[in-house]
C-alpha cells in the first residue's frame, strides 16, 4: 500500500519531469521555426539568382539575334541604341505610382513601346522593344532588380558604340540582404561603388 509521502514525491516527480519536456520541446519548436526562416530566405535569393541567369542568357540571345554587319569594319554589331540605359528599367515610361513596376507597365503594352512580334521595326525599335520585354521578365519575378548592358569598346574611333569583337556585360542586380548582420561575399562587379548599397548580381560577358 502506498502512502501518502509516497504519493506527494510521485505527483512532484511528474511534473518537473512534464516542465523539462516542454522547456525542450520549445527549444527545438524555435530550432524548427528559425530553419524554415532561413529556408524561405534562401529559396527567395535562388529565385532571384536563378530567373537573373534565364534573362540575362535571353538577352544575350536576342543580341546575337539582333546583330546586322558593321558599317565600317568585317564583322557583327548591334545597333548602338542597345546602349541606351534609358531603355532599360522602365526609364523611358512615366505615369508610375505604384511600387510594384511590373503592375504599372507590363499587364499593357504602354505605346512608346514598339511591338516588333506584330509589325516590322528598325534595328533601334527592336532595341526599345527588347530592353522593355527584358525588364518586365525580371519585374515579374524581382521588382528590385537593374537590368544593365554595357560594352567595353575596343574602337572607339568608329561609329559603333560596341565596335566588332568588343565584349558586351550583361549586369543584373538587386539589394543584397543579410541574415543576422552576417557579411557576405559580394560580386566586386556590381559592387564598384564601396559607399553604394551592397548588390547581389548576376553578370555575362557576350562576344558577337
Amino acid at each position: 500500500m502506498i502512502n501518502r509521502n509516497t504519493q506527494r514525491k510521485m505527483h512532484g516527480l511528474g511534473m518537473i519531469e512534464v516542465l523539462v519536456t516542454l522547456f525542450i520541446l520549445s527549444i527545438g519548436l524555435l530550432g524548427v521555426a528559425s530553419l524554415q526562416f532561413i529556408g524561405s530566405f534562401s529559396n527567395a535569393d535562388a529565385l532571384d539568382r536563378s530567373q537573373a541567369v534565364v534573362i540575362t542568357q535571353q538577352l544575350a540571345e536576342r543580341l546575337r539575334a539582333s546583330a546586322d554587319l558593321s558599317a565600317t569594319t568585317n564583322g557583327m554589331v548591334v545597333d548602338n541604341s542597345y546602349f541606351d540605359t534609358n531603355l532599360y528599367n522602365f526609364k523611358n515610361l512615366s505615369g508610375c505610382s505604384g511600387a510594384n513596376p511590373y503592375k504599372c507597365y507590363c499587364l499593357a503594352r504602354p505605346a512608346a513601346i514598339p511591338d516588333c512580334q506584330n509589325g516590322v521595326c528598325s534595328a533601334a525599335e527592336f532595341a526599345s522593344a527588347d530592353a522593355y520585354d527584358m525588364s518586365c521578365a525580371m519585374a515579374a519575378t524581382n521588382p528590385a532588380a537593374n537590368i544593365s548592358l554595357t560594352c567595353a569598346d575596343n574602337n572607339v574611333a568608329d561609329a559603333d558604340a560596341c565596335s566588332v569583337g568588343s565584349r558586351h556585360r550583361i549586369i543584373i542586380a538587386w539589394p543584397a540582404q543579410k541574415w543576422q548582420n552576417i557579411d557576405r561575399a559580394l560580386n566586386p562587379l556590381c559592387n564598384a561603388d564601396p559607399n553604394a548599397e551592397p548588390q547581389d548580381c548576376v553578370t555575362l560577358d557576350v562576344t558577337l
